[in-house]
This record gives structure tokens, C-alpha cells and sequence, in this order.
């Protein structure tokens, strides 16, 4: 018969000599210390002792003397509260107060009582106490001569291969490379729909501008204008127009369109190869290149008899 192992005996000498045996559970049910649920109230009537030299002597006993890079404790107060968090914090007493305010079916808590943002504050003081600890300690580091950046020549071996490295750099630059042709084309787009617009704004104002003229014209006929000044200065917009269009003509002329675009496949006489002397060949004709018709069949044969 195979013994148990030492750890296992124990542990079955615990269970067994544990607070939930039949015996202790039949006790407690004489003194009236079962309660619903079969839970037990043990050491019910004991004072608790806060026994503190204890305490600090057991802690001094489990302590390990090393030093402080080694442990790496600190305590210390909290770091100043950011001027972010502060307008972050006022808002969000704001936004509280007002959602109080506007529910009449909901009494209004004020910010200390409020649980929510009870939370919000203890989140701030983890990040502000974490904030401290960390601007402490890195001059703290910096003192023991411990470097805490990691040099520009720091080179470290990857744990991937060069080629799949290869092909993570091709995928982003891909990615890359298609991200800007979508801007390109949505700045494209974007600049035919300003031009379109704008070719609008001007041709409705070319069209106001003659309907002024022509209303200042009947004006002028009926004797309600005493001038023709208006002509003067319709002839000077149309002399700008005109210089503006000569201009465009001269750069178009300079630089041109980049040449005719259509129809540049089709073929001509000259890259046909002689087209032009094959002429009805579909209908029937036949080419020849003496010109002289052959003789018929008949004809042929007695050619032949005759030699």
C-alpha cells in the first residue's frame, strides 16, 4: 500500500481538523451561533487588538535589505494639478449639476457626495501621485548614475527576418502611396468644383452686369439719365475681358493642349501601305499589276493547242 506524501497528509490532517467538522458545527448549534445559510460567527465576543510593535517587528523580519534601485519604493506628494485637468474637473461639475438641475425626479448631490465624480477625483490623484513618482525618481536615477534613455546608436537584433521586415516596409508604403493618390484625387476634385462654381459666379455676373447696362440703356431713352457714363465703363470691363482672353489665347498658343487626343489610332493612306491602289478589291475586282485583263478559259486552251 502506497503511503501519501508528507504534503498531502498535512493537508489532510488540516481538513479534517478544520472548523467545519461535525462536531464544531453541532456546538455552534447548542450556543445559537448558527445563523441562516449555515454561516458561523467564531470569535464573536474577542476585542480586536491593533497590537502595532508586533506588527512592526514581523515586518521587520520579512524585509529584505536591498537597495532602493532594487525596490525601487517611494513616497511621496501629489504633483500639481494640471491646468487641463483643472477645466476638465470644472466641467464635469458642470455637467452634473446641470443634469441635477434639469430632473426634478432626481434630488441634486452636491460634488463632495457625488459618487461618480468621487471617481473622477481618485483617478486624478492615481495620475497625479504617479506623476510625482515619476519626476522624483528619475532625478533620483540620474544621482546614482543610472541612465534612463535609451542611447541613439542602441542597436538591438529583431526578432523577425530581414525579408519579412521587407515586406511590412512594401505593405505601409503601399498603404502610404494610396493614401496620398486618394487626396490627390480628392484635392482634384475638390479644385474642379471650386472652378465650376466659380465659372458660374462669373457667368451669372456677366449676366447681371448686361441686364444693368440694358436697364440703365431704357433709362437713359426715356430721359430718367442725363449721361452715358455707364458705356464708358462697360467698354473698359469688356476691354479687361477682352485682354484677359487674349491672353489665354497667346498661352494656349505658347503651351498648348498637349496635342490632338482623338482619332490618333486610325489608320491613313500612308500607314495603310498602298491602300489606295487596291480599289474595290471587296466588290469583286481584281487587282493586277500590269494593269491588262486575263484572258478566258477558251481562249487559254487554244493559246496552248496552238504551241
Amino acid at each position: 500500500m502506497k503511503r501519501k506524501p508528507q504534503l498531502e497528509a498535512e493537508t489532510d490532517s488540516e481538513y479534517y481538523s478544520d472548523d467545519n467538522s461535525d462536531e464544531e458545527l453541532q456546538e455552534a448549534f447548542a450556543r445559537g451561533d448558527l445563523k441562516p445559510g449555515l454561516n458561523i460567527e467564531f470569535n464573536a465576543g474577542k476585542e480586536k487588538v491593533n497590537d502595532i510593535p508586533k506588527l512592526l517587528s514581523k515586518a521587520d523580519e520579512i524585509k529584505l535589505d536591498l537597495p532602493w534601485v532594487e525596490r525601487m519604493d517611494m513616497i511621496n506628494d501629489l504633483a500639481p494639478l494640471a491646468p487641463e485637468l483643472v477645466i476638465q474637473l470644472e466641467k464635469h461639475e458642470q455637467k452634473r449639476e446641470n443634469m441635477f438641475k434639469g430632473n426634478a425626479k432626481i434630488p441634486y448631490v452636491r460634488p463632495e457626495e457625488d459618487p461618480v465624480l468621487n471617481d473622477f477625483k481618485r483617478e486624478m490623484l492615481f495620475h497625479r501621485q504617479a506623476q510625482a513618482a515619476v519626476l522624483e525618481g528619475i532625478k533620483r536615477l540620474h544621482a546614482a548614475g543610472i541612465v534612463t534613455r535609451r542611447p541613439d546608436d542602441y542597436f538591438a537584433e529583431m526578432a523577425k527576418s530581414d525579408e519579412h521586415m521587407q515586406k511590412v516596409r512594401k505593405n505601409l508604403m503601399a498603404k502610404q502611396e494610396g493614401q496620398a493618390k486618394s487626396e490627390r484625387i480628392k484635392q482634384i476634385r475638390e479644385q474642379r468644383k471650386m472652378g465650376k462654381l466659380l465659372a458660374k459666379q462669373t457667368k451669372v455676373q456677366r449676366e447681371m452686369e448686361k441686364k444693368d447696362m440694358l436697364d440703365k440703356l431704357k433709362k437713359f431713352r426715356k430721359g430718367k439719365l442725363k449721361n452715358l457714363d455707364f458705356l464708358e465703363d462697360a467698354k473698359a470691363l469688356e476691354s479687361q475681358k477682352k485682354k484677359s482672353a487674349d491672353k489665354r489665347k497667346q498661352r494656349n498658343k505658347k503651351f498648348g493642349f498637349g496635342g490632338k487626343k482623338k482619332g490618333l489610332k486610325r489608320n491613313t493612306k500612308s500607314s495603310a501601305g498602298g491602300y489606295e491602289k487596291v480599289k474595290n478589291f471587296r466588290k469583286g475586282s481584281k487587282a493586277s499589276s500590269s494593269g491588262s485583263k486575263r484572258l478566258g478559259k477558251s481562249r487559254r486552251v487554244k493559246a496552248k493547242s496552238k504551241k
